[in-house]
C-alpha cells in the first residue's frame, strides 16, 4: 500500500527514527562521494504554486542524487489551472510518475491529490502545514544535541504553518515545545497530538526562552498573507530574535530559523551569523533528509 507525507504524523515515532539513520547514512555517502542510486529510472513529479528556494532546491538535487529524475511544474503549465480536477490530474500524473511533491497554499488540495493518486504524495509545503521542514529540523536537533526526547524548543513569533508543524512533531518525539505568540497570531486551531511530548501556547517571549535548547523563528509575513502587515509587523517587535532574548535562556542555547530570513525583522543578523546559530547547517540537512524521504517512499512497490 502506497504511503503519503502530508504531515508529520503520517509518520511514527519509529518510522522518523529510522528514517534519521538513513539520513545520517546519505549524508555520509555524499561527503565520500560514495555512489548511491536506489530510485535509477523513477521520476518525482514537483509541483510548485508557490515560490521556493530550499524545497525545490534540495528535492531536485536530492532526486538526481539518487539516480532519478525531477520535473519542476508549475499551475500555469498544468491543466489544472484551465479547469482539470484534481482528481482527473492526479489519476494520470500517476501513470507517468513515481512521486508528487506538491507545494501550494490550500491544504485540502494536497489531501485531495493524496486521496486520487495511487503514488505516493509529498507536502512540500501548505498554509497550515510543513513536515519536510520540521522532519529536517528535529534531524539537526538530533545531530547537534545528540538526543531529541525532553529538548526544549522555544517558538518566538507568528505562529503560522511552521509553528503549527511543530505542534505535531515537538509531541510525536516527546519534546518539549513553547509557543510564544501575541494572541493576534495565535493558531487558528490545534493540530491532533500524538505521542508524549508537551506543547504550550503563551504571549511572553522572555518566559518561553527559559531554558531552551533551542530558540526557533520563521519570517513575520508569509506568502499569501494578507490584512495590515504593517500594522502585524509592528504587534511582533517584541518578538524579535536578539541577543537580549538569546541572553534571556540561561544557557547556550542554539538558534535555529527555517529561511528565508528577514534579517531586522524577525532575527538580527547578529544573532542569525552568531556562534550559536545552526541556520545554515537546518539549511543543508534539508537534501539528506528528503532524500531519506524519497528513497522511503518511491522505493514501495508500484500499486
Amino acid at each position: 500500500m502506497k504511503k503519503d507525507l502530508l504531515t508529520t504524523n503520517d509518520f511514527s515515532r519509529e518510522e522518523i527514527l529510522s528514517l534519521f539513520e538513513k539520513s545520517t547514512a546519505l549524508k555520509e555517502k555524499r561527503k565520500k562521494g560514495v555512489e548511491h542510486l536506489p530510485l535509477k529510472g523513477k521520476s518525482l513529479g514537483m509541483i510548485f504554486n508557490k515560490h521556493s528556494t530550499r524545497t525545490r532546491i534540495s528535492f531536485e538535487v536530492g532526486m538526481n542524487e539518487l539516480g532519478g529524475r525531477a520535473l519542476f511544474l508549475t499551475g500555469d503549465q498544468l491543466q489544472l489551472n484551465r479547469g482539470e480536477t484534481l482528481k482527473d490530474s492526479a489519476q494520470v500524473l500517476s501513470r507517468y510518475l513515481n512521486g508528487i511533491l506538491i507545494r501550494t497554499h490550500n491544504h485540502q488540495e494536497v489531501v485531495d491529490l493524496a486521496k486520487h493518486a495511487t503514488i505516493p504524495v509529498i507536502n512540500g509545503l501548505t498554509d497550515l502545514n510543513h513536515p519536510v521542514q520540521i522532519l529536517a529540523d528535529i534531524f539537526t536537533i538530533k545531530e547537534k544535541l545528540g538526543k531529541i526526547e525532553s529538548v526544549k524548543i522555544a517558538y518566538v513569533g507568528d505562529a503560522n504553518n511552521v509553528a503549527y508543524s511543530w505542534m505535531t512533531g515537538a509531541s510525536l518525539m516527546g519534546m518539549e515545545l513553547v509557543i510564544a505568540c501575541p494572541p493576534e497570531f495565535k493558531p487558528a486551531s490545534l493540530p491532533q497530538l500524538h505521542g508524549n511530548g508537551k506543547v504550550e501556547i503563551i504571549e511572553d517571549p522572555f518566559e518561553a526562552v527559559k531554558d531552551a535548547d533551542i530558540i526557533y523563528t520563521d519570517v513575520w509575513i508569509s506568502m499569501g498573507d494578507t490584512g495590515d502587515l504593517e500594522k502585524k509587523e509592528k504587534i511582533l517587535v517584541p518578538y524579535q530574535i536578539n541577543q537580549k532574548l538569546l541572553n534571556a535562556t540561561g544557557k547556550n542555547s542554539l538558534v535555529m530559523h527555517c529561511l528565508p530570513a528577514h534579517r531586522g525583522m524577525e532575527i538580527t543578523s547578529e544573532v542569525l551569523d552568531g556562534k550559536d546559530s545552526i541556520v545554515f547547517d537546518q539549511a543543508e540537512n534539508r537534501l539528506h533528509v528528503q532524500k531519506a524521504i524519497l528513497e522511503t517512499l518511491l522505493s514501495q512497490p508500484s500499486q
